[in-house]
């Protein structure tokens, strides 16, 4: 009886050797230590993980560029078919060359005006107008539009005049530019300017009106009021909504340019529709119309990368 516990507390050191040697075989060594590490089982290590993101980043990047080749491939479809369709209509002889000329005489006329300087002339007069004139109605805009959807009083009282003015066509405006400032350069740069202006004006003071008040009360406990609160507090609350009305007043910049140059203009896209009218070049006159289709897509295109290069910067 006296022997049985020397010999059970005997085999409990023999036991916890056993383990020991089994937990330093499990553990990997650490390299020069003679230690072992502690094993982490089913757990990736940091380096593992930083790899996997970096390979993630290189193929959804790779992915992302690929997609947008196709999406512009795509897109290429349709402008294709209609040439095509053109080119088939011209052939034939569905209408006469006066009605609608082939495209390589449009790209005669472009050629044409190319030797001459005169599409550069037109073109640079064109966009200087859309954009000094988008300028304007977009600082006006957004001051109007901010003082509307943020204080009650200022919709009550502005509000519904301004949503009349709204509905009034830009050709209505022409008469009334002429009269006020002339045939310069004023009344065109003020039409454009008031196409550009309606749909930034809207856009603001109706996301303005529908931020969330709490956020306006936080910035104003913090100090800002004004326009330290309309910077830094609801306008990026609004930001998306106010960057699509920014796209929208630049196509709406762009339609009210014809109306502009109709003014007495003698240099523009504008002026180049309303002389081939009336000298029967109607191949001018479809080049003008496809290069105000290009600049307005073109115009919306660096829009498109400077909304997302400035996306991606805040994130």
């Amino acid at each position: 009886m006296t022997g049985e516990p020397a010999s059970g507390a005997a085999a409990l050191p023999a036991v916890e050797r056993d383990a020991a040697a089994v937990d330093k075989r499990a553990a990997p060594e650490v390299p020069g230590s003679g230690a072992s590490a502690p094993v982490t089982a089913g757990r990736p290590s940091e380096q593992t993980v930083d790899a996997g993101n970096a390979v993630a980043h290189r193929i959804s990047s790779r992915w992302g560029w690929a997609g947008r080749v196709r999406s512009g491939l795509v897109a290429l479809l349709v402008p294709l078919a209609l040439l095509g369709l053109w080119q088939w209509i011209t052939a034939a002889g569905l209408y006469s060359p006066s009605q609608l000329p082939p495209p390589a005489e449009v790209v005669a006329a472009l050629g044409d005006l190319l030797r001459h300087g005169e599409l550069w002339t037109n073109v640079g007069v064109s966009v200087r107008r859309v954009v000094t004139g988008y300028v304007c109605g977009v600082g006006a805009a957004l001051a109007l539009g901010a003082a509307i959807g943020l204080s009650p009083v200022v919709r009550r009282l502005f509000a519904p005049t301004v949503e009349a003015l709204r509905t009034v066509p830009s050709l209505a405006w022409v008469p009334l530019l002429l009269l006020w400032l002339g045939i310069g350069e004023e009344p065109k740069i003020v039409l454009v300017a008031i196409g550009a202006f309606f749909p930034v004006y809207t856009t603001t003071a109706s996301a303005l009106s529908h931020v969330d008040p709490h956020l306006l009360e936080v910035g104003r406990a913090y100090g800002r009021t004004g326009i330290r609160l309309l910077g830094t507090i609801a306008l990026p609350a609004v930001a998306p909504t106010l960057v699509n009305g920014l796209r929208l007043g630049l196509a709406n910049a762009w339609l009210f340019l014809v109306a502009a140059e109709l003014i007495a203009s003698s240099k523009g896209l504008g002026f180049l529709l309303i002389d081939s009218q009336n000298t029967g070049r109607t191949d001018i006159m479809l080049l003008a119309i496809v290069l105000l289709a290009l600049l307005g897509k073109l115009s919306d295109v660096l829009f498109a990368a400077a909304e997302r290069g400035l996306a991606a910067r805040r994130a």
